[in-house]
Order: structure tokens, then C-alpha cells, then sequence
């Protein structure tokens, strides 16, 4: 809780362009953690479960404005209107040019801000593909065609999707030491390639070796190099626990070796699948969802 909080209320400050602060959390020259604590003891129980969701309720008291999170930018902008279109992943991916694709996904952040400035200072809030923390890149590895979704891919190679990954990130969120350009999204962690009719039930078992030298790199990549600011979980199950409440990936692995510090945001509807008994059903019912807030 107090990971994604902070992020979103540095995120918030970080953009707005106030000068007379009411709480002290509104203002970027007091420290993040003394920010940080002083929102947590601002916000009601309720207030922080609604700023939790794909779209963060407004919190008027605080001048909060509600948030929406989901944004693309796979390989433009467009789907918040007019954009620059660039080529799928895959055919990004094709280039082999890493140096060029930094530049394409700086190109993509200028018009992600431009769009956000825009929608921001008309209605006070954003709405759908209108923010500035994009899902994306999208590093999975693609082994099989059947596979719905290769075309949001850089293909079956763990070193180029590293590579070509980092640079996306890095053209995302900029180099400015102070505040991110934007977000950038690692996703879909991990194990993630298989038939999508049943991405929400499936259970994928690989190997230790193919998940250390095949699955893992690119996310490790962006983790430690990258910065990554966000890590999406994907909908399948990894060795038998639903892989957004998988101890050996998210706990482990990102939090525990990586000592990743940024959010991990589901996948859609992921938390929906722990209960329900067409899916993964590894938890009773819906109270899964409150205990997990």
C-alpha cells in the first residue's frame, strides 16, 4: 500500500504546477518519504482503496484529481486521438537499431505529454489513454504463433527484447533526475506466452534453466537498468500460484533479488481469476480481492 501510494502522490505533485501548498504533501521540495506520510495520514480508508483502481477516484478535499492508469504507447499514442503512428513491436523489432528505437519512444513521450498537458488543463482530470503511465513495453517472449498477441512483442529473443526494452523505457520516462517524463510498464510478468483463449486459466511450468535464461532476462534488464516504473503481473499461473500472487516471482525474484522499489499493477481483471472456479480458482471467494487492498 504505501509503495503505490507513494508513487501515485509523487506522480501527482510531480505534475502539478501550484505554488501555494495546502498540505504538505503537495509540495516537490519537502523530501518523498515526509510527502508520502503526511498523505497517508490525510487519506480515509476508502480514499486510498478508490486511488487504487484503474480509475483513481478524485479526492477534492486534498485537490486530488481522479486518474486514469490505463494508457498505451506500444508503438504510439494514437488511441487518445491524433498521434504519430510507428510500426508494431515486432516489426520494431526487425531493425535490430536500439539507438533509433530510444528516439522513436522519446518522440512517443513528447506527444504522450503534449496530450496529457492538453486533457489535463481542460477537464482537470484525464481519462482513458490520457495519462502519462503507459503499459508498456510488453517483453514477453514469443515462441508460438498461436499465440494471439506477437505483433506487441521484439520476438523470441531474450537478449534483443532486453535490449530494445530498456531503450523503450528509457525513451519513456526520460532522463530529467527529478521527475519521470513519464511511466513506463514491464509487462507481462512472467511466463507469459501461451494460447491466449486460456491466458486467464492456464498453468505454465518451464523449466528453472528456461526461466532464468529465456523469461526472466528482459524483466531483470528493466528492472536494473531500465528503472522500470511499473511491473505488470500477467493473468496465467506460474508452477501452480496465480503469477499476480506468486510468491516465487513477485516476492522473490522482483522485491527480494532485483530490490525492485516501483509499483506492480494486475492485469486487468487478473484478481477476478483467483476466485472464480473457471479460472484459477485458488482462493475461496471475492474477499481475496479486499484482503489483497
Amino acid at each position: 500500500m504505501k509503495k503505490l501510494l507513494l508513487n501515485i502522490s509523487v506522480f501527482i505533485c510531480a505534475v502539478s504546477s501550484a505554488q501555494n501548498f495546502k498540505y504538505p504533501f503537495q509540495n516537490p521540495n519537502l523530501p518523498v518519504e515526509q510527502r508520502i506520510e503526511n498523505l497517508l495520514g490525510l487519506l480515509t480508508v476508502d480514499e486510498k482503496i478508490g486511488m487504487m483502481m484503474d480509475n483513481s477516484k478524485a479526492v477534492p478535499r486534498l485537490d486530488i484529481p481522479g486518474y486514469g492508469w490505463w494508457n498505451e504507447a506500444l508503438h504510439g499514442v494514437a488511441r487518445a486521438g491524433t498521434a504519430t503512428v510507428f510500426p508494431q513491436a515486432i516489426g520494431m523489432a526487425a531493425t535490430w537499431d536500439v539507438p533509433e528505437h530510444l528516439k522513436t519512444f522519446e518522440m512517443i513521450s513528447d506527444e504522450a505529454r503534449a496530450k496529457y498537458n492538453k486533457s489535463f488543463d481542460e477537464a482537470q482530470k484525464t481519462g482513458r489513454y490520457e495519462g502519462l503511465t503507459f503499459w508498456t513495453p510488453n517483453i514477453n517472449i514469443f515462441r508460438d504463433p498461436r499465440w494471439g498477441r506477437g505483433q506487441e512483442t521484439y520476438g523470441e529473443d531474450p537478449y534483443l527484447t532486453s535490449v530494445l526494452g530498456v531503450a523503450a523505457v528509457k525513451g519513456l520516462q526520460g532522463n530529467d533526475p527529478k521527475y519521470f517524463k513519464t511511466h513506463a510498464c514491464a509487462k507481462h510478468f512472467a511466463v507469459h506466452s501461451g494460447s491466449e483463449w486460456n491466458r486467464h486459466s492456464y498453468n505454465a511450468e518451464v523449466s528453472k534453466r528456461d526461466l532464468y535464461e529465456t523469461y526472466l532476462p528482459a524483466f531483470k534488464a528493466l528492472v536494473l537498468e531500465g528503472n522500470v516504473r511499473e511491473v505488470m503481473c500477467a493473468y496465467n499461473a506460474f508452477d501452480g500460484q496465480p503469477c499476480c500472487a506468486n510468491n516465487t516471482l513477485l516476492t522473490e525474484i522482483l522485491r527480494g533479488k532485483w530490490n525492485y522499489d516501483g509499483m506492480v499493477v494486475s492485469d486487468c481483471w487478473a484478481l477476478a481469476d483467483f476466485y472464480q472456479k473457471k479460472y484459477h480458482g485458488t482462493h475461496p471467494d471475492e474477499k481475496v480481492r479486499q484482503q489483497m487492498l
